[in-house]
């Protein structure tokens, strides 16, 4: 197969007003479609179109910075009719973007020669520990998922009841639970992470095999979606018991037996024992008790650097409008954004988990505290968009020494965040919190809400910040309205506290994946402070998977 790279077709409108869906662009099947990118890729190539046997769809995006024009680009993998032509036209080529395809074949290692005399533990069933637990169930070594939260479907009504007004439940919400904080989310799935190894393309089949659409394979910024999330979730825990893993829920990690700086066994909700050898700390970026009674154990581990700031949310219309210009913003799907900023205070400043058509939800996970995320479902169809702005600290700004500094920093926004919004999410517009006012909900019907999971109130969200990350928002702010024309007027919407960004805390671990100090523990995952996000925090729970099945043989208990 061949593979050539920026194939641009301009993107065609019908006459009607029907929004076109991702799968218009997508769909090779549809025979105009294929017939275009055949002929295309013909030409491209010097051959016949009779010459070419088969195309498939590598990458796809949008290019519309010539607007109103707009173009798909396409990466194609296209098979010729026999190998030898293909040969021949990638010598004689003289063109940078067609070469031989050469995927990244994922290989999981063959297994080492030790013996494991207990099977591994997962704490945690985010995507570090899904993954982990996936890869470790697949290849025979028989798992045990340990899981604080609820399985998602019972997760789900009770995160859907504190949202209607119930109470919080602070061992099952949307951050604990089965599929991690991601599964309240839009579901993005890039990553900047660099893949050598073909770790990124195994998670994205992994995620089609266990229901995700197919084209997460080739869309250049894929995401699932709240909703198909759940699904894919449930697939995979099933697959997961199939080849012999065993998941419990309502299991918190209360403690870990450590004898002559090895692992011997996880404590399980201040009772139960488990014999353990291997047991890998996927625990996500908000299990703060976790994190603290490790601490007390004498587990290396430091404060580290992470962001916090405001959801801002527009009309994904005005979004739309600046992305595709107006004659098609409506009529293409929720437009995406990324912005960033330098201040002159020397803080970045930058969007984070855009979500395109989505929701501003309540994410707190501790009570007489708020804080908050976004989510969007798979369709994207809110009509609303929203994102974290967001500044960077670090630990000189938490005001404290020692490696649980950035907990207590975050602990002391978010108690003020419940304070101003009386134990809801308090919301602003931003030219109010500009001009240092409170919100008062508009009288209009034209006035803007905010498009929340949850409760809100409207306050005034100014000293929620710290100085220095209130004066660098605004200012970033300032600058994202000269991009996006309309992003800093004053009826953007502001919500706060965003402050779960990432982890505020980096569990040590050397070469080996293992803590320094324990043989057998793995810190793993976003919480362990080695990963951003679904896709990154997967693939370093396959990394352990690997680093586990590397030294010992399948479990044989």
């Amino acid at each position: 197969m061949i593979t050539i790279q920026q194939i641009k077709t301009e993107l065609k409108f019908d006459r009607s007003d029907r929004r076109l869906e991702l799968a218009d662009m997508l769909d090779s099947k549809k025979e105009l479609q294929k017939k275009v990118l055949r002929k295309k890729a013909a030409k491209i190539l010097g051959v016949r179109m009779t010459d070419v046997a088969e195309i498939t769809i590598l990458k796809h995006s949008l290019d519309a910075r010539k607007k109103p024009q707009i173009f798909q680009v396409y990466t194609l993998g296209v098979s010729l009719q026999s190998k030898d032509l293909e040969e021949k036209v990638v010598k004689r080529c003289r063109n940078k973007n067609i070469a031989v395809y050469a995927p990244k074949q994922y290989q999981f290692p063959q297994s080492g020669g030790a013996e494991l005399t207990q099977r591994p533990i997962i704490i945690g069933m985010g995507p570090a520990g899904l993954f982990c637990g996936y890869q470790l169930a697949l290849h025979g070594y028989r798992p045990v998922l340990l899981e604080r939260g609820f399985d998602v479907d019972t997760r789900t009504k009770v995160v859907e009841a504190y949202w209607s007004g119930g109470s919080l439940h602070p061992e099952s919400n949307v951050q604990f639970g089965e599929g991690g904080a991601g599964t309240f989310s839009d579901g993005k799935l890039n990553t900047l992470v660099k893949d050598k190894n073909g770790r990124n393309g195994e998670i994205l089949r992994i995620l089609v095999e266990s229901g995700a659409p197919e084209h997460i394979l080739y869309e250049s910024k894929p995401h699932i979606g709240t909703d198909i999330l759940k699904k894919v979730v449930v697939n995979m825990r099933k697959a997961i018991i199939e080849n012999g893993g065993e998941v419990r829920f309502g299991a918190k990690v209360t403690g870990l037996r450590i004898r002559e700086g090895a692992l011997t066994g996880v404590e399980v909700n201040d009772s139960e024992v488990i014999p353990a050898t291997q047991a890998v700390l996927a625990i996500g970026h908000s299990a703060r008790d976790t994190f603290t009674y490790l601490n007390q154990m004498g587990i290396p581990m430091e404060a580290k650097a992470f962001a916090v700031g405001m959801r801002v949310e527009h009309p994904q219309s005005l979004i739309n409008e600046c992305m595709y210009g107006k004659e098609y913003g409506n009529r293409l799907p929720a437009a995406p954004y990324k912005l960033t900023a330098q201040t002159s205070t020397g803080r970045g400043v930058y969007s984070f988990c855009m979500c395109p058509g989505g929701y501003i939800v309540d994410a707190s996970s501790e009570p007489g505290r708020i804080a908050v995320n976004g989510m969007s479902y798979s369709d994207r169809g809110s009509g609303h968009a929203n994102s974290a702005i967001i500044v960077q600290v670090t630990p000189e700004d938490y005001g404290a020494d020692g490696a649980l500094a950035g907990v207590a920093f975050q602990r002391q926004l978010e108690q003020r965040a419940y304070e101003l919004g009386k134990g809801r999410i308090p919301v602003q517009y931003y030219g109010d919190y500009k001009r240092g006012r409170s919100s008062e909900k508009g009288n209009s019907p034209d006035s803007p809400q905010p498009n929340v999971k949850g409760g809100y109130v409207f306050s005034n969200l100014r000293g929620l910040l710290p100085p220095s990350c209130e004066q660098a928002f605004i200012e970033g702010m300032e600058q994202f309205d000269k991009v996006i024309k309309g992003f800093a007027g004053d009826q953007a919407m502001l919500s706060g506290i965003e402050s779960r960004t990432s982890s505020p805390v980096r569990i040590c671990r050397d070469d080996t994946l293992q803590c320094p100090t324990v043989r057998g523990l793995y810190p793993c995952g976003e919480g362990a402070g080695y990963a951003g996000g679904i896709t990154s925090a997967a693939m370093d729970g396959m990394r352990v998977a690997e680093q586990i099945a590397g030294q010992f043989e399948y479990a044989l208990v």
